[in-house]
């Protein structure tokens, strides 16, 4: 059986990752240093299965290089990653170690286990990467204008991955994915958030005026994509993953509202609340997916409509999903630093 290491195996893209790669007969090690966002919940049903291994790790550890050593995976998928805007203003230390740090000393391990061992390695990235996008879309060659401290470290991050293919002919791929929901998601990001609330009667808070446009996938999706790149994708080229499907904030909320009344009673308090916007807030994202679609035949098959039915219905059924984190991680969502007032 063909092995494949997950880094940040206990998040939500990746857990969602794991799910797939195991009902594809992958044995998958997840490598994770468990942080805030990790959650054991997410890959529980695994505690027992003969294809699933998990191991604390942080990729800047040797015992990385060990691990690979052992393992000798055909793949590595790499999502140890911290990805929270609103975190990384409020510290952008964490997100320069994690995000650049680690992958440097990824890419090393990798490219020593990678002289003797066939495999590749696919670095998953974001669209933030590209900034403000407010005509048209961004394809794989438009200039990376990064505006938070979190897209900067992925900026840098792609660029390190890049350069590592160019001088040292190391085996990876970058992929760049638009806005991700679904189940498993971590409630600090907007949609687990807001169905937080709903369930527990608070106001739904909408930064600003709502407008802020986004390009949403529902991960399973994104998951899809991701596997497609790692069997067929050209080494060192880049892969832009999205739904073409923009939705701003304020329309997301509205969907929401109307799938969560067709399920449970809401209560009175459960009211859009516009709140401060945070510092340097892109307005729009927006991804040009063709190379994709065209080279490796990947489309997305999941519209928003049925989505977040999707996510709507996965929390509402497993609302111990939300007490097996940390109360104040769920509470608190915005940058306690810069915002005087919280609303949650």
């Amino acid at each position: 059986m063909k092995k494949i290491i997950v880094t940040g195996g206990l998040g939500f893209i990746g857990s969602n990752l794991i799910d797939l790669l195991i009902k594809k007969k992958f044995f998958v090690i997840n490598v994770d240093k468990v942080t805030y966002s990790s959650n054991f919940y997410n890959t529980k049903e695994y505690k027992k299965s003969k294809n699933y291994k998990f191991i604390k790790c942080n990729i800047k550890d040797p015992l990385f290089k060990k691990i690979l050593k052992r393992y000798k995976p055909v793949g590595v998928f790499n999502l140890a990653a911290e990805t929270h805007v609103d975190r990384s203003i409020d510290n952008p230390e964490n997100f320069i170690q994690s995000n650049i740090v680690g992958v440097y000393k990824l890419l090393e391990s990798f490219r020593e286990f990678s002289k003797k061992n066939k495999s590749r390695l696919i670095h998953i990235s974001t669209d933030e990467v590209y900034g403000d996008i407010l005509n048209g879309r961004s394809d794989e060659s438009y200039p990376y204008q990064p505006s938070s401290p979190y897209a900067a470290s992925k900026a840098a991050s792609d660029h390190l991955v890049s350069s590592y293919v160019r001088t040292y002919k190391l085996p990876a791929i970058i992929t760049n994915c638009s806005n991700n929901y679904g189940p498993k998601q971590h409630p600090e990001k907007l949609i687990p958030k807001l169905i937080y609330n709903i369930f527990n009667n608070k106001p739904l808070p909408i930064y600003g005026n709502g407008k802020n446009s986004r390009e949403w996938i529902y991960v399973k999706d994104h998951c899809e994509a991701l596997i497609k790149v790692y069997q067929r994708g050209k080494i060192g080229e880049f892969y832009n993953i999205g739904s073409n499907k923009n939705l701003d904030n304020l329309e997301v909320c509205k969907k929401l509202m109307k799938v969560s009344k067709n399920s449970i009673n809401i209560g009175k308090k459960v009211k859009i609340t516009f709140v401060k916007d945070r510092p340097g807030h892109d307005v729009r994202y927006a991804l040009d997916s063709n190379k994709i679609k065209k080279n490796l035949h990947w489309y997305p098959k999941t519209s928003f409509k049925e989505g977040i039915k999707l996510t709507f219905d996965w929390y509402n059924n497993n609302k111990t999903y939300y007490k097996s984190l940390s109360k104040k991680d769920i509470i608190k969502r915005l940058g306690k630093k810069w915002l005087k007032k919280e609303l949650f």
